[in-house]
């Protein structure tokens, strides 16, 4: 998905503070994707109080919603770089494609991972083949290291995993004894898990990570602490479990999102993900050039490129702000206000 925002916010996102041993709530803001019928998202990452979830850099949180009142999703062909994309349903059916001519659909319960590396474009369109569009598009930060890896995309459907009250669904990295295959480029970890009505589990979790649980529907505590649809209870690093419970309301449906603070500040405009203010005015400015009529990229080769057969003229990138993007050094775990 792309941030479809006119005068999208540039975000310096740098590791969070310290405060263990405490849930914080995480409300979500309304967001509109493009025009007056289009699906509207609820934006949980960033924000000002938590801008990073280990790599975790962006959470948007969408429907159930009739695909006949909001027109669908139907994102044109639109660029990223320095991330991965993650793209998970709760209901509906998503045709993606790409600039790397990968062609493939998003069902519930199966992750499409998709790797910008220093380039690639995309497209997402809703089929008919559901009537309604429930589910979350996540991204994640590529460290330094790895920014400039070649593009990718991984499909994985997880295998369900049923304990005492709750099911399981591991799609990255490894919680509650489930692990993916799917590549990673940090330390982290992605499942959905469903809980009966007044169930309560504890799971065991890394230390050294820090967590971010989406609850989607029904009604939760975490640790003790309530949780309702829509927010996001963020858990800092130094806890060895967590405790959730779905109260007696229901049942509950919820992501778990995680992973070693990142270590690095990225400077994040639009849908690029870079280090300073010349990269970001590089990468729209390739993206500029191969999208604009009457224009060529520099040297010739494209950064991006376009997938085949999307019918859809690629969104152009909106313009940038009048201030200089400056990113600035991680201090040793304070947040950077």
């Amino acid at each position: 998905m792309s941030n479809l925002e006119l005068d999208p916010t540039p975000v310096v996102c740098s590791s969070g503070d310290d405060a263990r041993g405490r849930v914080d709530i995480l409300q979500p803001r309304e967001v509109p994707l493009g025009g007056p019928r289009a699906m509207g998202v609820r934006r949980t990452l960033p924000q000002r109080n938590r801008s990073l979830i280990g790599a975790w850099c962006f959470l948007d949180h969408y429907g159930p919603e009739p695909v006949s009142d909001a027109g669908g999703m139907s994102v044109p062909p639109h660029p990223h770089t320095g991330l991965q994309t993650v793209s998970w349903l709760f209901a509906g059916e998503i045709e993606h494609r790409d600039s790397a001519a990968n062609h493939a659909f998003i069902r519930p319960g199966e992750l499409n991972l998709m790797t910008a590396g220093s380039g690639i474009s995309h497209s997402e369109v809703a089929t008919s083949a559901a009537p309604v569009m429930h589910g979350v598009q996540l991204w994640l930060a590529l460290p330094d290291a790895f920014r400039h890896t070649e593009r990718g995309f991984e499909h994985y459907a997880p295998e369900p995993v049923s304990g005492d009250g709750y099911t399981l669904s591991v799609f990255l990295g490894s919680f509650g004894g489930s692990t993916s295959p799917v590549t990673t480029y940090s330390p982290l970890l992605g499942a959905e898990l469903q809980f009966a009505a007044g169930r309560s589990v504890t799971f065991d979790v890394f230390p050294e990570f820090e967590h971010g649980i989406l609850l989607d529907s029904g009604s939760l505590e975490v640790n003790g602490t309530p949780v309702t649809a829509g927010e996001l209870a963020y858990l800092a690093p130094g806890g060895t479990a967590v405790e959730i419970t779905a109260t007696a309301d229901g049942p509950a449906r919820l992501l778990v999102i995680g992973g070693e603070p990142f270590g690095e500040d990225i400077v994040m405009w639009w849908n690029f993900v870079g280090r300073t203010h010349e990269e970001i005015v590089k990468f729209r400015a390739a993206w500029t050039a191969e999208v604009e009529p009457g224009m060529a990229p520099a040297d010739g080769a494209p950064r991006f490129g376009l997938p085949e057969e999307h019918g859809l003229r690629p969104l152009p990138a909106p313009v940038l702000p009048n201030s200089r993007l400056r990113p600035r050094q991680g201090d040793g775990g304070r947040r950077n206000r």
